[in-house]
This record gives C-alpha cells, structure tokens and sequence, in this order.
C-alpha cells in the first residue's frame, strides 16, 4: 500500500511533464506557422511595393516622353505655321502675277484675232471682182485662207500660172505686203486622177510645183518677204469634197494661200 502511494505522485508528476511539453509543442508550431505566414505576407508586400516603384518610374517616363513629343509637336506647329504664312504670300504674288499675265496673253490673242478678221475683210474686198468658183476668202481656226481653184490659176497638168490668176496673186501681194507680222503658208492640192507627164512623176509633184509657182510671183513679181513664206504639196490627199463627181473634183484642185500671225509673242508668255 505504501509502494502504491509512492508511485501515483511519480506517475502524476510524469504525466503533468507530459502535458506541458505537449502544450508548449502546439504553441511552437503555432507561433511557426503564423511567423512563416508573416514572413510570407511581408515578402508578398514587398513584391507589391517593387511593382509599384517600376509601375511609378514607367509613368514618370511616359509622362517625360509626352512632354517631350509636346514640345517637339509644338516646335513642328510653329515652323509649319510659318512655313505656311510663307506659302500664302508667295502664293498670293504668284497668283496675282499669273492673272496679270493671263489677262496679257487674252489681250494679244484679240489683238490678234482682230488683226486676222480685218485682214480677211480686206483681202475680201480686193478680190472682189473675182467669182466664187475662182476663189473665195474665209476665217478658220485664227487663220485666214484665199482659196484659189485651179480654173482661176493653171491649166490641166501645168504649174504655170495664168494672166488672170497672176492679176489675183497681185491683189493679194499689196495686202499682205502691208500687213506685218503674219507668215504666209502657200499649199498646192489636186484631184485623185494620176498624172504622170514628162514634167511631172505624179500629183505630189504637179501640187508642189503649182506652190512653189505662187511662191514665186509673190516673192520675186511682188517683193513679198521670202522669209515669211513656204510652199507645200499635199497631193489629192486633203480633198474638200469626195471625189466622185465633175464638182468635187475641180473643188478639190485649189492652191490655198493661208496667212497666220506671228506667234512669237505668245511663245515669250508660255515660255518665259
């Protein structure tokens, strides 16, 4: 009995020890787990500040970059700006030069155009005695053409000009010898029947000898200027009407003296 006594304090003892150190082992690994969770949180706080930092240094940059594009924009807008008042009045003075060299170049095309009209009016008028199936005078496309037909002029396969068609060409000559600054175009035209003579291979060269023939008795009869004329042949490919009958074809056999004024001073205005 006094053995049993003796032993259940040793086994109290024991088992308070027992209790203890499981009490203390719970509250350490308590203690643990909520200073592993501190140390967990502050690392995840830490993290969120360096994001912070790094989010605040982009903005800061992005916010010196955008100031940087406003001073630039702002240094752009200034120079177009000028650059622009610039245009506007060198626009202004190419605009205003420009009219006042249009409104130059209408007046020469009238003056012209009135030269033209009174010079077709006034070779009307020295023809006058002459018909409508000789010659006839008229206005196209700023030039002035007397139309002299073969009846007027030359006999069938001859470039010589006769007595009458020489007395028209004389009219003619004291008209245009007093008319300055026009070039005269002289252009022989036949029918489309073949020739083939001694004298002349074809109408190419029937049509080019009868120019050449007025070209001649208005430089060297009629002291007009050689260097304002030139004579061409066109041959029977510039008919005035089809070919077909008696009348078109003695419409078509015409020597054609075209008077054009002198371009030159419309050449200086387009090509300053």
């Amino acid at each position: 009995m006094k053995k049993l006594i003796r032993t259940v304090p040793i086994l109290s003892l024991i088992l308070l020890i027992s209790l203890g150190s499981c009490v203390s082992s719970k509250k350490f690994r308590a203690s643990e787990a909520q200073v592993n969770k501190l140390q967990k949180d502050s690392a995840d706080t830490h993290g969120l500040l360096n994001n912070c930092n790094f989010q605040v240094q982009n903005l800061n940059n992005e916010k010196s970059l955008l100031q940087d594009s406003n001073a630039l924009a702002n240094k752009n807008l200034k120079t177009v700006k000028n650059d622009l008042n610039t245009l506007s009045n060198e626009s202004q003075l190419t605009i205003a030069d420009q009219a006042k060299r249009l409104q130059t170049f209408q007046n020469l095309l009238q003056s012209q155009k009135d030269v033209m009209t009174n010079l077709k009016n006034t070779i009307s008028n020295a023809l006058l005695n002459y018909k409508t199936d000789e010659l006839f005078v008229y206005y196209k496309d700023g030039n002035v053409y007397v139309s002299l037909l073969d009846k007027l002029l030359f006999k069938s396969g001859s470039a010589e000009v006769d007595p009458k068609g020489k007395e028209a060409l004389k009219s003619l000559a004291k008209v245009i010898n007093s008319t300055k600054d026009i070039m005269v175009l002289i252009e022989g035209h036949t029918d489309n029947i073949p020739i083939k003579t001694s004298q002349f291979q074809d109408n190419w060269e029937l049509s080019t000898a009868r120019a050449t023939s007025i070209v001649r008795i208005l430089t060297v009869d009629n002291n007009f200027d050689p260097t304002r004329i030139t004579a061409s042949g066109k041959g029977m490919f510039h008919p005035l009407k089809p070919n077909d009958s008696v009348e078109g074809r003695a419409a078509n056999r015409r020597t054609e003296v075209i008077l054009s004024p002198d371009l030159k001073e419309l050449y200086k205005l387009i090509y300053p």
